[in-house]
Parts: C-alpha cells; structure tokens; sequence
C-alpha cells in the first residue's frame, strides 16, 4: 500500500507516533510518504519505501501570517497524483484534518479519490479544539474524514463529550519499539550522575503548563529528605525559566540537571530508577511508556488516559492531580530496595504489551478497512 503521513516534525508525541508508524510500515513493505514542512526528527534511518516532501510555504508581504495550510493541502495533491498513493493518514486534528479535506475535494473534482484517515492524538481536541475559533473547522474535518482513530479511550469519549463528531471513532493505542526503547547497560553515565549511590528521578516533557512541572519539583524536593536522590529533567518549553528559578529557591539546583531536547532518550531512561509524569491532562502518556520499556517504574496522576497504561500498584501508582504528598509516599516505596526490582519488571512487562509489531496489525487492518469502504462508495 502507498500511504501518505501528515504531521508535525517535531518531539511532540502526534509527531513521534506518526513518524515511527511510518518507519515500521516502510520496514514491512509499504511505501511510506512524509508530507511535512521539515524532516520528522525521529525520521533518522534510510529505508528504499521512505519517501519525504516539503512543503515549500512562499513568503509574500500580502500575508501577514504565511499560509501553510494552503500549501500543505497543494502538496497533498501533488503527492497523491504523482506517486498514486492509496491513502492519506493526518495526525493531530489541527490544521491537517481540514487541509486533507480541501485536498480531497480538489482530487475528487479531477476524479481521483484518496480516502483521508485522521489519528486525534490529545490537545487537538482537549485543549486546542475546544478553542471556539477552531471547533467548528475541526468538528467538520473529523466528521468528512473516512477514518477516525484514537490514542485512547480518554480521547475517544472526550471527543464526543466536546464536539458534535457522528463518525466513528477506532482506539489503537501509542506503541513502542522495543527494539530501540530498552534497558541499555550505562552504568558509567548512573555513576557520574549518581557517585554515592543515589536514587535516580526522571521528567521528560515539553515543559507547558500542563504537565505541572512544579509538583514534579516538589515531590523531588520531599522525596530527597527521605532518600538521597537527583533528578534529571529532560525537554525544553515556556516553564523551563520558572522552573530553574524555583529549584534554586529550594535550594537544590545541584541535585537537578536540566538536559534540554535529546534525540537518545532511552540512554537516560537506561540509569533511572523512577519516572515522574503528574500532568493536569495526559490523552496517552508515551513518555511513561518509553521509560516503562527501560524498565522504569512510573508515578503518574490519574487524569486522561494514563489509567489505561499505569497499572496501579503493579507498574506504579497513581494519584489525583496536585496531590504531591501521596505522590512522595508512593515513591518511597516504590525505590524501597525491597520494591523496587518486581515494579521493574512489571513496568517492562506492560510495556510489552504495547510492542509495535502488535499494534501495527491493528492499523494495517483499518487502512484495509477505509480504503476498501471508499471504493465501495467511489
């Protein structure tokens, strides 16, 4: 099959999904075509069914802002026609649902017929489409699309508690690639992070407000009055100034290292003993898959989907949104050295079960579905 891949090139999670779908349906022998306005960061191996367009966005002095989504949908058109592609599959809701639907039209109107497929991956919907200057764009878009999946139960019910969506909504969940996201034996880097021993705490994200980087500076700041620990935070985003501010307040900016965006984050991932992830809102949580697939035992908050992913009590716990106190009891005995290698396997054990070569029948089989429903309609 050839498909075409809309979505952002970027660390975020819609980008990192997309991409690594991609990668593992060149690998078994799809044609694979990239349709972005950079080359996807975790686009980083060559493969002869992986094919990447740019969209070329002009800059005239007429725009104010330069208008991507014109552009976008135009070269959806000009890869759909040239390379004769059988699908075109859009993640993120904003603003590639809509352009997939213009580029739709234009094809249809010179008889060709493309069936578009929209993967809905989180703050599309719950924080951005609810925007009233976007819903009615994105209601309409989800609603023309011939497929609609989600990352999540959470996000399923979500969607249709917030917008008028009639089509129906298919849940295939994030996966992980086991082959790259494993325990690696790193133990010089554990040392030189850790030289007494140390427990070791982790954070990854885009540091937005969402992701309640403060409660994650506090558990670690109650945490270390009980057990000696550092915590590395990894990622960059519009909190990260405060928050240095505030770990220096606390007097503890020794004991925390800020790492900024890494492409290799499974080297971290590799020395820790915990993953901290205590988000107002999480529509998956695949940052908290990736370190339950080096063996990392995970505290979350109990909000969005992560109730689907965190087993409580057997892969972590989980604890309501803001409350840091049982967050830091739970840690506790999680790193107790009586704990803490059953919560590792377990953590890796339920990764296993997120494995792409499992999920990736599961969207083989929608493509097959959707494609084969729009001849049937053609």
């Amino acid at each position: 099959m050839k498909i075409g891949i809309v979505c952002y090139p970027t660390f975020g999670g819609s980008g990192v999904v997309a991409t690594e779908l991609g990668k593992a349906l060149a690998k078994v022998g799809h044609q694979v075509h990239f349709i972005t306005y950079s080359q996807p960061q975790r686009l980083d191996f060559f493969n002869e069914n992986l094919y990447y367009h740019e969209v070329n966005i002009p800059a005239y002095p007429l725009f104010q802002y330069p208008p991507y989504e014109s552009a976008l949908s135009s070269e959806m058109v000009h890869v759909v026609k040239y390379m004769n592609l059988d699908l075109l599959h859009v993640h993120y809701a904003i603003p590639h649902a809509s352009s997939a639907y213009l580029a739709k039209q234009i094809l249809a109107a010179q008889g060709i017929h493309i069936p578009v497929i929209t993967t809905l991956h989180g703050t599309d919907i719950t924080l951005v489409g609810k925007d009233t200057s976007y819903e009615p764009v994105v209601t309409f878009s989800i609603n023309q699309s011939d497929g609609v999946t989600a990352v999540s139960e959470f996000l399923k019910n979500d969607t249709y508690r917030h917008f008028k969506v009639t089509k129906d909504i298919e849940v295939i969940p994030n996966f992980i690639d086991l082959e790259r996201f494993k325990k690696q034996e790193k133990d010089h880097f554990k040392t030189a992070i850790c030289p007494n021993g140390e427990k070791l705490i982790v954070h990854t994200s885009n540091f937005r407000e969402v992701k309640r980087i403060d409660d994650v500076v506090m558990i670690f700041h109650k945490l270390r009055q009980h057990l000696p620990s550092r915590l590395l935070l990894v990622g960059d985003g519009p909190e990260r100034a405060r928050i240095e501010k505030l770990c220096r307040q606390l007097g503890m900016f020794e004991d925390v290292r800020f790492l900024g965006k890494l492409d290799a984050i499974e080297e971290v991932l590799s020395v820790a003993d915990l993953f901290l992830m205590p988000s107002q809102s999480e529509s998956f949580g695949l940052a908290a898959l990736e370190a339950m697939a080096c063996e990392v035992p995970l505290i979350t908050s109990n909000a969005g989907g992560l109730p689907e992913l965190n087993v409580q009590g057997v892969t972590g716990f989980m604890s309501n949104v803001g409350d840091v106190d049982d967050m830091v009891q739970n840690a506790l005995h999680i790193l107790h050295e009586d704990n803490l290698p059953t919560f590792k396997a377990n953590a890796l054990a339920r990764a296993k079960e997120f494995d792409i070569t499992k999920i990736l029948p599961d969207y083989e089989a929608y493509y097959e579905r959707v494609v084969a429903e729009s001849k049937a309609l053609a």
